[in-house]
């Protein structure tokens, strides 16, 4: 088995304006999500656990705090594990192959070699600072100014290195001004964390040095590495009020130029020729719309040129690319490295197009605010995009594993089955995998979702039950349908129930025998004595709907109360077999 495997989890997002989330997971042999952390624009920094390992209770376990320096970056600090995934040895059944681990040292280390736990933020006024945790509980913290100069910082990201040490990328938010880049060291002396920082090249983003695009975009909005692990490729987005542009740079080693000189004069054996360390462009897009949010892939494939062209011989494209959200409500997926467009996503009109298509008809722009994501993640597998819009709402949007290309279902299916065996290895959350295929999967953990929201505050507490009611009434409505089974062992496309189902939606008749007379009764077969043992909560069902359809006017004649969710759910067409809740997320790209 791994050692303890830390994971940053597929939610970044800014809450109420100000506040920074960062989950991870410990992925060796308890449940995900065991610890979060927080920090908020007052400089207070926060480690959250489980109350008793319950994911809907959370307790603050330890805090560090900056008074009135706002957290701009978050991130734990490394523990050392890596893996690679190899797509081309996918066909193989030893998991030894396809999934490696690569070399990488952890950001500190105990006696011994054990990783260190803690956390390290970066500030707005240019200060870095770590927090560790002891063995026994207590907390080691130790701030440090980025430079000797320091100045106000809009935008920061961090990244590790394999030797152990941490990259922070800075700017001040303005596209004149260079792109920082700094190595931090952390160590424990004398029982006292101590910070070490170096400045290392910077870069100016390359429109800014184009004439005609000098002025065009004056302020850096987004400053994203492209993994976590690598500190040697970021993204950087310059914007204005009219649109935006993205580029794509890479770190490398460069020989340093001599003297003509020197050129001739005979080289001592052994010698090499310097070497410095340079910032170089890969890709840049053209003008595009407004950029309002920006989410990378996560899978851990390399990104170098042949890894690259391994992934695109054996088309698999699920993590290679990044998807960009527009202030016109519009999501595009671009090749993390090219920035060539993949796939095109329209929010407006929750369709999705090909690209090198026309759209069927022409969108008109709506008045008042257009309805756009102000953070965007991808899942762990990039076949599912999670979104906070402007209007505080949450999304869920599914991504093709073709990422807009054309495949064959057996090629996608076989993608599937490699990711599906990718988590089943890491113990990760499987749903994602199969969110593309079965979006029921994911209906009842997005209700328990917002179930676990609504009891944060005591005004939505109501809510909260709903979904709990709504929750009880999935499961009832599982257990029914699970009475029946197929009148043969060759097993159908979709179970008797599902296939029930489906005709009572169709069937707009509100009398059920006649619904009934329709039906072969051939293809269903159902299991008496099981219903029978099952007659009380039959009518516990009824009872129940009849309360909620008599308490209906009550609900509707009250202004001030909101109609709970489950007087919704049930107020279609009642049968028993009806799913209580059923919704199909977008398609990003078919």
């Amino acid at each position: 088995m791994w050692p303890r495997h830390v994971h940053e989890r597929f939610l970044e997002i800014l809450l109420n304006g100000s506040e920074v989330i960062s989950l991870f997971s410990i992925e060796c042999c308890g449940p995900p999500g065991s610890r979060l952390l927080s920090a908020d624009g007052d400089g207070q920094i926060k480690c959250w656990g489980m109350t008793e390992h319950l994911v809907n209770s959370w307790e603050c376990t330890q805090s560090s705090s900056l008074d009135g320096d706002p957290i701009i970056a978050l991130s734990w600090l490394h523990n050392g594990v890596k893996l690679a995934l190899h797509v081309e040895k996918s066909g193989s059944t030893n998991f030894g192959e396809k999934f490696s681990r690569v070399k990488f040292s952890p950001s500190l280390t105990l006696f011994g070699g054990k990783p260190m736990e803690g956390w390290l933020a970066v500030t707005v006024s240019g200060l870095v600072t770590v927090s560790l945790l002891k063995p026994n509980g207590t907390l080691l913290t130790a701030s440090e100014s980025l430079c000797r100069l320091r100045g106000r910082v809009a935008l920061a990201d961090i990244a590790f290195t394999s030797g152990g040490n941490i990259v922070v990328a800075a700017t001040d938010g303005s596209s004149s001004s260079p792109v920082q880049f700094y190595k931090v060291c952390v160590s424990v002396v004398n029982e006292k964390c101590r910070i070490d920082t170096e400045l290392l090249p910077s870069l100016f983003m390359r429109c800014t040095t184009d004439p005609v695009r000098r002025d065009k975009y004056p302020a850096v909005t987004h400053l994203k590495f492209l993994t976590r692990e690598n500190s040697e490729q970021v993204l950087l987005c310059a914007s204005s009020q009219m649109g935006s542009i993205v580029e794509c740079w890479s770190l490398r080693k460069e020989g340093l130029p001599v003297n003509n000189i020197f050129q001739h004069r005979s080289p001592v054996v052994g010698e090499k020729q310097p070497m410095i360390l340079k910032w170089r462009i890969l890709s840049a897009t053209n003008d595009l719309e407004r950029v309002s949010a920006v989410a990378l892939p996560k899978l851990p494939i390399s990104i170098s040129n042949t890894d690259l062209k391994v992934a695109s011989d054996t088309k698999f494209f699920p993590g290679l690319g990044l998807a960009l959200a527009f202030h016109d409500g519009k999501i595009q997926i671009l090749h993390r490295l090219s920035l060539h467009t993949m796939g095109v996503f329209y929010g407006s009109s929750g369709s999705s197009q090909r690209v090198g298509e026309e759209p069927a008809i022409k969108r008109q722009r709506a008045g008042g605010p257009t309805l756009h994501f102000k953070a965007l993640q991808f899942s762990w597998t990039s076949l599912a995009l999670v979104g906070v819009d402007n209007q505080g709402k949450l999304h869920m949007i599914r991504v093709s594993p073709s990422m807009g290309q054309m495949l064959d279902m057996n090629t996608l299916l076989r993608h599937l089955l490699f990711l599906l065996e990718y988590f089943f290895f890491l113990t990760i959350l499987w749903f994602f995998c199969l969110s593309w295929l079965a979006v029921k999967v994911l209906s009842t953990r997005i209700v328990a979702v917002k179930a676990s929201l609504c009891k944060l505050s005591s005004a939505t507490a109501a809510r909260a039950c709903d979904f709990h009611a709504k929750l009880l009434l999935v499961a009832i409505s599982s257990t029914l349908k699970s009475l029946l089974r197929p009148h043969v062992l060759n097993t159908p496309d979709k179970s008797p129930g599902d296939r029930l189902s489906e005709i009572c939606t169709k069937n707009n008749d509100t009398d059920i025998d006649k619904v009934m007379i329709n039906l072969k009764t051939e293809e269903f077969v159902l299991d008496g004595p099981p219903l029978q043992s099952l007659q009380q909560l039959i009518q516990w069902v009824e009872d129940f709907v009849l309360y909620l359809l008599a308490n209906l006017p009550n609900q509707v004649s009250s202004t001030w109360r909101p109609l709970p969710a489950v007087i919704v759910a049930v107020c279609c067409p009642v049968s028993s077999w009806y799913p209580a809740w059923t919704s199909c997320p977008s398609t990003m790209v078919s």
